[in-house]
Parts: C-alpha cells; sequence; structure tokens
C-alpha cells in the first residue's frame, strides 16, 4: 500500500526518531548557568548523531520540560524554535515537532519551522498523571489551517502515556472512530511511559481495525522486539533505545542507532520494502 510516509520518507515502514530536547527558559529543570547554548548543543549533537545512525526522519520535542502542561507557555514554544531554527541548515532528512502536551502549540511550531508532522494527543477525554485531559479535535484541526499548517501530517496518540479514556472503551472501536471522524494521517500507539514497549495485541488490533491508515508503534521499540513491531505496525517513533545504555535521560549513542538501522534495512529487504 502506497501510504503517505513513503512519499515523505522515501521508504517503507520509517523509523522516526526523537531529538529530546533539554529543559528551556521556563522549565523547573533549566540550567540557567548553561543556558540556551547548553541546550543548542545537546540538541545538535543527538541530531548528528541521529542522523549518522540513519534514521528516516527525526523529531523535536520538549521531553525535559517536566512536569508537563496541557497548555504550554509562550517561551517553550519560543525556544524550541530557536533550537530548531539554529540547526536547520544540518538537518537533512525530514523533521516534525512534539510540544508536550499541547497541540495547539505543536501546529504553531510547525508552522514556524517548516515541520513536516506532529505527535499530539488530538481527540478523547482522559483520566492522567496530568488531571482531567480533554481535547476538541475539531477546534485543532481549525486552528491548523488557520496557521497555514494544513499540509502538516497529523500524528495521533490514542493510547496515550500515563493516561486510560474515561469511558470503558474497546481499543479498536477507539480507532475506527478517530478515523472516522477525525481523519488521521496516522494512529500511534504507546506503553505507559517514555520507553515502554507497545503492546503488540494491542498494535495489531488497532492496526487490523483500521487497515487503510497509518500506524506507528510509538514507544519501547528496541533492538530485540524492532522486526515484531514493524511486522505488525507502518513504522515506529524512537527514542530511548538509541539512547547510551538505553537509558531515558542519557543522549544518543550513534552505535546503537547504527545497530538498530541495520536491522531495520535487514528487515525491510525481507519484507519487501
Amino acid at each position: 500500500m502506497n501510504y503517505w510516509t513513503k512519499e515523505i520518507f522515501n521508504t517503507e515502514k520509517p523509523i522516526i526518531a526523537m531529538c529530546h530536547l533539554q529543559a528551556m527558559p521556563g522549565d523547573p529543570g533549566y540550567d540557567k548557568s548553561g543556558g540556551m547554548k547548553k541546550v543548542i548543543k545537546a540538541a545538535r549533537e543527538d541530531l548528528l548523531a541521529l542522523q549518522e545512525g540513519g534514521v528516516d526522519g527525526v523529531m523535536f520535542s520538549n521531553e525535559f520540560s517536566m512536569p508537563y502542561l496541557l497548555k504550554v507557555k509562550t517561551e517553550t514554544t519560543a525556544a524550541m524554535a530557536r533550537v530548531i531554527g539554529e540547526l536547520m541548515h544540518e538537518i537533512t532528512i525530514p523533521y516534525g515537532v512534539n510540544v508536550l502536551w499541547d497541540p495547539y502549540a505543536s501546529l504553531d511550531l510547525a508552522a514556524a519551522v517548516d515541520g513536516k508532522f506532529v505527535r499530539e494527543i488530538f481527540s478523547g477525554v482522559y483520566a492522567s498523571d496530568f488531571g482531567l485531559w480533554n481535547t476538541n479535535c475539531g477546534e485543532i484541526v481549525r486552528h491548523q489551517h488557520e496557521v497555514g499548517a494544513e499540509n502538516v501530517k497529523l500524528l495521533f496518540n490514542i493510547v496515550p502515556e500515563a493516561a486510560r479514556y474515561l469511558a470503558d472503551r474497546d481499543i479498536a472501536e477507539v480507532a475506527r472512530s478517530t478515523v472516522f471522524n477525525h481523519l488521521p494521517d496516522a494512529l500511534c500507539v504507546s506503553g505507559l511511559t517514555a520507553g515502554s514497549k507497545t503492546d503488540a495485541t494491542v498494535l495489531k488490533r488497532v492496526k487490523d481495525a483500521v487497515p487503510q491508515t497509518v500506524v506507528f508503534a510509538n514507544t519501547g521499540v528496541r533492538l530485540e522486539t524492532v522486526e515484531e513491531q514493524l511486522s505488525l505496525a507502518d513504522g515506529a517513533v524512537v527514542a530511548t533505545t538509541f539512547k547510551y545504555d538505553g537509558i531515558f535521560n542519557n543522549q544518543v549513542d550513534v552505535t546503537r542507532v547504527k545497530a538498530f538501522m541495520n536491522k531495520v534495512k535487514d528487515f525491510r529487504k525481507n519484507f519487501g520494502g
């Protein structure tokens, strides 16, 4: 099947790597002595390691803006725009953005830096670690058009990290209704937290429910599980396993990236992609 992912990433089963930005102005963990220069330096090192390792795309996120907000502060989006702007001449692969956890800010940032895709929570109501988590997809999509981001692909996380649907809904039904009501460009299936394995059973049920829609394994894809995950999904978003010792807080280890992508390339050959 010729998905939009083939047009953007020029491959079947693309691997989108996360470039996790360090805490920035306004975040509790921001290193004021190091300032934005330190944030940019770390982002550049990770970006270059990911590109050298052979990933198909990259997504910039404010992963260390903990604790997360459902409506981010202006300074967060501004700081992310600065980082990406300073790195733009060094980016050689398709890129997107994710401003946790604010779909409006994600679209604003994508419009400002020419991002090709965003990943967010666009639909549903959840009980979460962040409190009651509500959405309004109709308003979000209208905002997308208002800021000139109508060509930005929307990756819907339908199994949000650290959250559960308020209603007891079957995940296959959620997938079908989300596709019918909101026309997502892709669905993302996650584990409990960043780095937690995406449940293969859930991944298969979602893909079986919406075979015409792109489905990504969104968390916890590792060297030893990538073949299984890609046999079920149309691609994967990968972060923690690319870092030194596979630890979330560490920076990217190019050796781990290369080993992972070599296995992905072998799988694609056998898969026929």
